[in-house]
């Protein structure tokens, strides 16, 4: 994967904002909020400075029994297109089952059982998409009882038999350490990091005991703590801020940029 270096994700309440920011190498935007014959203004003329945008897709399923929509998958490819994509992300994630939608990124069961259905969800999606797919770990708020495997290790082996990319969100690796006990540096040890397309950065709150991600916040340090143990491991292609509402000034968005780089930064001086 090329170097993209440090973004943002692009929504249409930031679009003025990010066209004026110093400091934004890419973009992700969320597939399903664009009309890939359609694109809006700003993301044009962002590509054509030059930013790589990502289509990054919420409603795939690959993580379910179903195989992937094939209207969903004509979606994603013609975003890859429309925007001249280096790859697409998604989420390994269950959405819907029997035509009924979750309306949440649901946890996989981690089974052998699943994985079979995961991995052939998976290579359907690769075979329909004009570049590469890489698919995001998720923030949990609960577990299935007949898991076999942690998270990390269903990515590895799903990375082994795919060749899929990895999206590492390290917002979603702290949620699920708080709210379900998951060592995040344990999974950093596990996952299969050669494989990292690229990284997000999001901030969240406490309440009542649990962690919320909820991309509207400043990430708290402990976030940007496990972007520089990720670093230390591996070179990310890219590392990337989500921030989904209540946005912030302009001011706050470029400093977390900066906290982020910083972050990375770190891991150098450490090493």
């Amino acid at each position: 994967m090329a170097g993209l270096g440090v973004g943002i994700g692009w929504r249409s309440e930031l679009d003025l904002t990010i066209e004026r920011m110093a400091g934004v190498d890419f973009l992700e935007v969320v597939a399903e909020n664009i009309r890939p014959a359609h694109l809006p203004e700003s993301l044009r003329v962002l590509r054509s400075r030059g930013l790589p945008v990502i289509p990054h897709g919420v409603s795939l399923g690959v993580g379910g029994a179903e195989p992937p929509s094939p209207a969903r998958l004509a979606h994603l490819a013609a975003c890859a297109q429309a925007l001249d994509a280096p790859l697409v992300s998604e989420h390994l994630a269950f959405v819907r089952g029997g035509g009924v939608e979750a309306g949440h990124l649901l946890p996989v069961p981690r089974t052998r059982e699943s994985l079979k259905v995961v991995v052939e969800n998976v290579r359907q999606a690769q075979d329909a998409l004009p570049v590469p797919l890489a698919l995001e770990n998720v923030a949990a708020l609960f577990g299935w009882p007949e898991d076999e495997l942690t998270e990390a290790q269903f990515l590895a082996e799903l990375v082994a038999a795919t060749g899929v990319g990895l999206l590492i969100d390290v917002a979603n690796l702290y949620t699920n350490q708080f709210n379900l006990g998951l060592p995040a540096v344990a999974a950093l040890d596990t996952l299969p990091l050669e494989h990292l397309a690229y990284v997000h950065v999001a901030g969240g709150y406490e309440h009542d005991g649990i962690w919320h991600d909820t991309h509207t916040k400043e990430a708290p340090q402990v976030v940007l703590d496990l972007l520089t143990e990720l670093c230390s491991r591996v070179s990310p292609p890219g590392v990337l801020l989500e921030w989904d509402d209540e946005y912030p000034s302009d001011a706050v968005l470029a400093n977390e940029l900066s906290r982020i780089r910083a972050a990375m930064a770190m891991a150098g001086e450490d090493g």
